[in-house]
């Protein structure tokens, strides 16, 4: 293997004066060498008797593969340094033209405007002003990277998961670096955070889901709107507490969705901040469409939709969206006289419910649309009032004694 470059090294030489530039030039020059070996995806093929050249190919984005020569190894990695340097740049990427790349990436494979837009944000708030900002790539080490993200987190004051969510940003960028070539190891995969993050206070079923009594006198509200003004929002809201759906995919379903016993959710409303609209697009938040169950309460309240029209929900022939649904829960408040719980609540409490009487919970994360696992606990708190709770535990208690009771007199 060739020698690689000692930065301890040439500052001593460089102390004592007795520096060998053409040593040094050789030593810099076998480091990228050494570098262009672990990135370079073509074979590099030994001379041999049928050819005394060395050979590789090499291809650029949108051009033919060529095919490279040397008479020597040493001169077959030198015209892949100077052809990686040329199209790749690889010692002049820094890390924020890095995300400036990534982003555009990102844009092309991702349906979400928001998304893009809180990428933007996270890495204005986070990452610009920081170290990592205008290194070079190629400098960026798990310890350099280490450094700075647990001054942010510190500096910051982030809790777990406000860091998760600014990682993410990074989780792309260097697994962007790496299926370029750009990188050879991900200096992320080894990265700890070793201060303490924010701590936070979970929130409690009574702030995070509708109990069984509110739930009774809410659906009550909702029956009796209905009753008196036809408005079908009232129905959506009702219906959602037996279908835990975002309610961009509420209020985007149509009559075709409905299949026996399954809903098909296969669509849901985005907003567009620039341009102030709503509109519906043809996919769901994960990109992924899934079956939620039917339950017969649930296709009693889809009984009184008219299942003729475009969309489930509407109004004097326009689609309801996500906005008057939430009016809905927002105007019920007022009137009680108690704080809004939003929509998103309404997830939680379905999720919450099917928790606490008994489905397990990978089958939760499937009628959820959630791809990990972590996600779905997040929506779990305990929906019961506080006789509901006592009951549950009293019979869980009393059924292990009487299981104690009959092992001890076997």
């Amino acid at each position: 293997m060739q020698p690689t470059i000692d930065l301890q090294q040439l500052q001593a030489l460089l102390q004592c004066d007795t520096l060998d530039m053409c040593n040094v030039l050789e030593m810099i020059m076998a480091s990228k060498r050494e570098r262009i070996k672990k990135l370079h995806t073509y074979s590099i093929t030994p001379a041999n008797s049928h050819n005394k050249y060395w050979t590789t190919y090499f291809k650029c984005e949108n051009k033919a593969r060529q095919l490279l020569r040397g008479k020597t190894e040493d001169e077959l990695l030198d015209k892949l340094v100077k052809l990686y340097e040329e199209n790749a740049n690889l010692d002049n990427l820094t890390f924020n033209k890095l995300f400036d790349e990534w982003l555009e990436y990102k844009k092309a494979i991702t349906n979400s405007v928001n998304t893009i837009k809180r990428h933007k944000q996270h890495y204005a708030k986070y990452f610009e002003p920081s170290k990592l900002h205008s290194m070079k790539l190629s400098n960026i080490d798990t310890f350099a990277l280490e450094t700075e993200c647990n001054r942010i987190v510190k500096e910051f004051n982030l809790t777990r998961k406000a860091w998760v969510n600014a990682k993410t940003i990074l989780i792309g960028m260097f697994d962007y670096a790496k299926r370029k070539k750009y990188i050879t190891d991900n200096p992320l995969s080894d990265m700890k955070i070793t201060v303490r993050y924010k701590q936070v206070v979970k929130k409690s079923g009574n702030t995070q889901t509708y109990n069984t009594d509110e739930l009774e006198e809410l659906n009550k509200y909702l029956d009796a709107m209905y009753q008196e003004t036809g408005n079908s929002a009232y129905i959506a809201v009702r219906l959602n507490f037996f279908l835990g759906l975002r309610v961009g995919e509420l209020v985007a379903l149509k009559p075709e969705d409905i299949m026996g016993n399954q809903l098909h959710v296969v669509r849901e409303e985005v907003r567009d901040q620039e341009a102030n609209r709503n509109y519906v697009v043809e996919h769901t938040k994960t990109n992924r469409d899934r079956f939620v169950v039917l339950v017969p309460q649930a296709k009693k309240l889809l009984e009184k939709l008219d299942m003729n029209s475009l969309y489930l929900f509407e109004r004097n022939g326009e689609r309801l969206t996500a906005r008057q649904v939430a009016y809905v829960l927002e105007k019920y408040a007022k009137r009680q006289g108690i704080g809004t719980k939003s929509t998103h609540k309404i997830r939680k409490t379905y999720a919450s419910m099917l928790n606490a009487y008994g489905v397990p919970i990978d089958a939760i994360r499937e009628q959820l649309g959630h791809s990990e696992l972590s996600t779905t606990l997040s929506y779990i708190y305990n929906p019961l009032t506080e006789d509901a709770t006592y009951s549950l535990i009293s019979n869980a208690l009393e059924s292990k004694k009487q299981c104690d009771s009959r092992c001890d007199s076997k």
